[in-house]
């Protein structure tokens, strides 16, 4: 898919708000008037973003979410007619560079994302909430595989994502057809944890994060990695991988608290490290 042009004028840290705070990363997409359908910009801010809230120690979770009836409705397409013919390997070349490093981002952020989704996930915008750790939905949003009614392979990593979460004839149902998925639809299938009032979507997201945030953060990120690996991993692979991990984790701080708190018979207090 062609690249998506940038807003002249307008910076990408007002399209893409940021804030920490009890020590959850909160990113924002704000362009309500395109339904924050994403430009080149703003997905290099999320990438630097998830980044930093990787490596950042004081941050334990993040939440992405949008502003207005959007979450993200896919990639900006105007003015893409004018683009210069592409000749061989550039289209490949701009989507690993671009759309597949932004959902590696969210799939290798060391800290658990959760997509808020207060509208509609489109395109690239559905499969940026896929690949979230956990995605709550408003009851309005809605999801949808558009990429077939614009003649397009969808990309993105959404053949990778949907086929892992549904199997591949589901998967091939919403990419064949594009039709949209309500959000309790996508909690029937299993895409979405759980849907609730638009009203309470925020407050939902808070109090979820919130308790990531006081959580095992170490412990966390290696069951990330381990669940996300999963899927590709023979079964002498992944439990090798699991006895790492948990080799690992023994080192932490929060782990030894937890073991220390089991046996004093008290609530851990984990530090995150």
């Amino acid at each position: 898919m062609p690249d998506s042009p940038r807003v002249p004028g307008i910076s990408a840290d007002s399209l893409v708000q940021h804030a920490t705070d009890n020590q959850v990363c909160r990113i924002t997409l704000n362009r309500p008037e395109a339904l924050n359908a994403i430009t080149p910009d703003q997905r290099e801010r999320i990438i630097r973003l998830l980044g930093e809230a990787s490596a950042d120690r004081d941050v334990r979770a993040v939440v992405l979410t949008g502003t207005g009836r959007g979450f993200c409705a896919g990639a900006d397409l105007r003015g893409t007619s004018a683009v210069a013919e592409p000749v061989a390997g550039d289209v490949a070349r701009m989507i690993r560079l671009g759309a597949q490093r932004l959902i590696a981002a969210v799939l290798d952020c060391e800290k658990p994302v959760i997509a808020a989704v207060n509208g509609t996930a489109a395109g690239i915008g559905a499969h940026l909430a896929f690949a979230c750790d956990l995605v709550l939905a408003a009851e309005s949003a809605r999801f949808i595989e558009v990429f077939v009614r614009r003649g397009l392979v969808p990309d993105g990593g959404g053949a990778y994502l949907l086929t892992r979460l549904l199997g591949p004839q589901r998967a091939k149902e919403l990419m064949f057809f594009g039709d949209a998925l309500t959000a309790p639809d996508a909690e029937r299938l299993g895409l979405v944890n759980r849907v609730v009032p638009d009203g309470e979507l925020d407050k939902t997201a808070r109090e979820w994060a919130a308790r990531l945030a006081t959580g095992p953060t170490r412990a966390l990120a290696l069951t990330k990695q381990l669940v996300n690996a999963s899927l590709d991993s023979d079964r002498t692979t992944a439990f090798g991988a699991e006895a790492t991990a948990q080799e690992i984790n023994m080192t932490t701080a929060d782990a030894k608290e937890g073991v220390a708190s089991f046996v004093e018979r008290r609530s851990p207090q984990f530090r995150g490290c």
